[in-house]
Formats: structure tokens, C-alpha cells, sequence
């Protein structure tokens, strides 16, 4: 049957053309890039690969090539999700290529991903990076067994959060780190490109935007895009499925200091992307997420303004604020001020809430060790203020309890039982 396979040519409308066959034995399409925009050349590609294919060389079940898999699993597994998911699925794979060099994807072996693990470890990578490359490659070599491309499935030991491990992997920063770092961007762009650099770090500041979001972000409909909307009583972002997280379409409402910045933008000159970032000599900067990323993680160095910081191999290994690291202080700020929980997860796109309330929800270490001096004073044996022992009783009263200076009694039947109890 191996004479039936013909290879065709097809543009995907990505940066290089891609060729196509349907495998005789599964019926299924099988994809691989020809890695050139130039017709003449990937149709020369093709017709080897075909010539290949029809000899009997390509690759069965556990013989796939990795270079083959790779293509076979972006172009059929995940094609339908997010772009960002799909770059973060890329990213894995480029690691294991780095790390691990697999000529065929039976090469993925137990102790291939144990090796891969521990040299993320031994390159400084947070525990949470290793997991998430752990879970994409978890789950590609799973979805291979079940093509029947893949005969044994490798063992994974995912990594296990330490008991009071960090949650957040860099941390929000502050006003003044920020205008730090706004006050160091001409070290790192030069004069004609530094403006629209600062009106982009002010857009991520006050609209907590992801990165790639907010490369997305235009005045006018586009295929993809995340677009301004200031045709309602209030203005709005509407941001399609295909570049939101949780994959589903929505309307987000912004701040009134988001909407002040974009509305000072005059209206003749809202059209195309909202942030037009420049390169060094005023020409477009590439709207790419890595590209992007380097300069603000290089602006947030040079303004030295640390977000974590840890030792490896005896050297202190320090991360310098990027752009999730705006993001974090927006959503750090609406919670400072009181904002409720189902409005911050609105805000901050959070497909579930419990995430909301683990970044952003309670009161850190200073704001309960300033209210707990307010009641107890500098030391336990100081007198409270009459302030603070009036904060004290309404807080008790409302948990139902009656306080008078000789100490505590219930003021429910059963009260006394639960704090035996707890």
C-alpha cells in the first residue's frame, strides 16, 4: 500500500510551508514542515519524502522519528488550542531536544525523563518550570501510546511542592520599583524607541494584560486580536477564545486608569495595535513574545529590581522583574484596595478562583504584623490602646462573643465545647 502515499504541499499560514500525507495503515494525516516559505523548494522536499514514504522507509509505530512525532503532535494534538499554549508545548520540546537529543521517539524512556528533569535542575529552572515541561511531555507521550505510534509509556515523578514553598515564582513589585524601571529604559532602548517602551510598561502596569495578550491588543477587528471597545457606557476589551487562557471568549471590563491611558490616545491614531513598540532606530520592533519578554526582563535588571532570588551550587542565582511581574503587582494592587473575589477573578482572567485566592486573596506578613501591634503593643507585656481595644471588641462581638476586661465568656449555649474542641 505504500505506493497509494502521495505528498502534497500546504500552506498553514505559518512562517514555512508544511507537507502532507494520510498514512495507509491509520488513515490519519501525517504533517511535517518543510521548513521554507519557498513553493519550488518544499515541493523538491516533498517529492523526496514521497519517494521515501513509497520505498517503505517511513517510519512505523515505534519507529517515528522524533522530528517526526514532534510535527505529527503540534500539527494534530494540540492545533486547537490557545497559541500561547501551543508555543509553551513548543518550548518543552525544544528542551528535550537540547537536553536529550532523541533521534526517535521511542527513545523517551523512563530514564531519558528522570536525565531531562535532573538537567533542568542543574540549569537553575524553578521547580514549577520543570513540572510544567514535565506535564507537557507527560502528556504528548501518552497521547502517542494511545495513536499507537508509542508501545511503552515512560514513567513521570512529578515534582512535589515543599511545605511552605513560594507560590509565586516572582513577586509584585512596587510603585517605586516601577518608576524604576521606567526611569532605565533609555540604558536599554535608545531615545527614539524609549517612548513607546514606557507607554507599554504604563499599559501593562494598569491593565495586569499577559504578555502575549498585549501584543494582541488593537484599536480595530483582527483576526485574533484583543480589541478596544468604547462603544458601550463603558469601555471594554473583547477578547476571543483563540488568545485567552481559558479558551473562552469574553468581554473584560478595565480600570478607570487603563481607560484614562487609552483614551488619551487621540483619535485619529487609533487604528492597528494599541502598543507600537520601536526598535533602536525607530523602525517596528518584531511583535514576538520572546523578543519582547528579553528587553523588559533586561530593563527590570538593569533597575535592579530583584523578584526572587535563591542559591544554586553555592551562587546566588537572582530573577529580575519581567512583565507577569506587572501583571502580579496589578492584581496585588485591586486586592490591597478592597476589591471583592469574584470581581479580581474577572479582572484577572482566572479560570478558577481558587487561583485568585491563592495569589492575590489575605493579608501578607507587614499588614498583619502592623495590626497585630495596634492590639498588643511593642511587646506582649505593653497596654494596648484604648483604639485598639476598641477594634478588639467589635471584632469580638462579631464572632459572638461578649468581652469584658476579666476575660472571656460565651455568649452562644456551645460555644465553650467548640474552643475545647479546636
Amino acid at each position: 500500500m505504500s505506493d497509494e502515499i502521495r505528498v502534497y504541499v500546504i500552506d498553514k499560514g505559518r512562517a514555512n510551508l508544511y507537507m502532507r500525507y494520510t498514512d495507509p495503515m491509520t488513515n490519519k494525516p501525517v504533517e511535517r514542515s518543510a521548513k521554507t516559505s519557498d513553493r519550488a523548494k518544499a515541493l523538491k522536499t516533498a517529492a523526496k519524502w514521497e519517494a521515501e514514504l513509497q520505498e517503505g522507509r517511513y517510519a512505523k509505530a515505534n519507529k517515528m522519528s522524533w522530528e517526526e512525532f514532534r510535527d505529527y503532535y503540534i500539527s494534530n494534538a494540540v492545533a486547537g488550542l490557545a497559541k500561547g499554549s501551543i508555543t509553551a508545548y513548543e518550548s518543552t520540546f525544544n528542551a528535550v531536544e537540547r537536553i536529550c537529543n532523541p533521534k526517535k521517539l521511542a527513545e523517551i524512556t523512563t530514564q531519558r525523563v528522570t536525565a531531562f528533569a535532573t538537567e533542568l535542575r542543574k540549569e537553575g529552572l524553578a521547580e514549577a518550570t520543570v513540572a510544567r515541561h514535565l506535564r507537557h511531555l507527560k502528556a504528548s507521550m501518552r497521547w502517542a501510546n494511545r495513536e499507537g505510534l508509542l508501545n511503552v509509556v515512560p514513567k513521570f515523578t512529578m515534582p512535589k511542592r515543599a511545605k511552605g514553598a513560594k507560590v509565586m515564582r516572582g513577586r509584585p513589585i512596587t510603585l517605586e520599583e516601577f518608576e524604576r524601571m521606567l526611569s532605565t529604559v533609555e540604558k536599554v532602548v535608545s531615545a527614539p524607541a524609549a517612548e513607546s517602551w514606557k507607554f507599554y510598561l504604563h499599559g501593562l502596569w494598569e491593565s495586569g494584560l499577559r504578555l502575549s495578550e498585549s501584543l494582541t491588543l488593537r484599536w480595530d477587528d483582527a483576526p485574533g486580536a484583543i480589541v478596544v471597545d468604547f462603544t458601550g457606557k463603558r469601555p471594554l476589551l473583547r477578547i476571543p477564545a483563540e488568545v485567552e487562557k481559558g479558551n473562552t471568549d469574553r468581554l473584560m471590563p478595565i480600570t478607570p486608569a487603563f481607560a484614562s491611558m487609552l483614551q488619551s490616545v487621540p483619535a485619529q491614531k487609533r487604528r492597528g495595535r494599541v502598543f507600537r513598540l520601536l526598535a533602536d532606530d525607530g523602525t517596528p520592533f518584531p511583535v514576538k513574545r520572546w523578543d519582547v519578554g528579553q528587553v523588559i526582563g533586561e530593563i527590570g535588571k538593569q533597575a535592579g529590581v530583584i523578584v526572587d532570588e535563591k542559591m544554586v551550587d553555592g551562587e546566588p542565582k537572582r530573577k529580575f522583574a519581567t512583565a507577569h511581574d506587572l501583571r502580579r503587582a496589578f492584581g496585588r494592587r485591586l486586592a490591597d484596595k478592597g476589591v471583592k473575589l469574584h470581581d479580581l477573578q474577572q479582572l484577572m482572567r482566572h479560570e478558577n478562583i481558587e487561583t485568585t485566592m491563592k495569589y492575590y486573596v489575605g493579608r501578607d506578613a507587614i499588614a498583619a504584623s502592623e495590626a497585630l501591634q495596634s492590639i498588643l503593643g511593642d511587646t506582649l507585656g505593653d497596654t494596648p490602646t484604648a483604639e485598639s481595644l476598641q477594634v478588639e471588641d467589635k471584632a469580638l462581638e462579631f464572632q459572638g462573643v461578649r468581652m469584658d476586661r476579666a476575660g472571656i465568656e460565651p455568649a452562644t449555649p456551645g460555644f465553650s465545647v467548640l474552643c475545647s474542641t479546636n
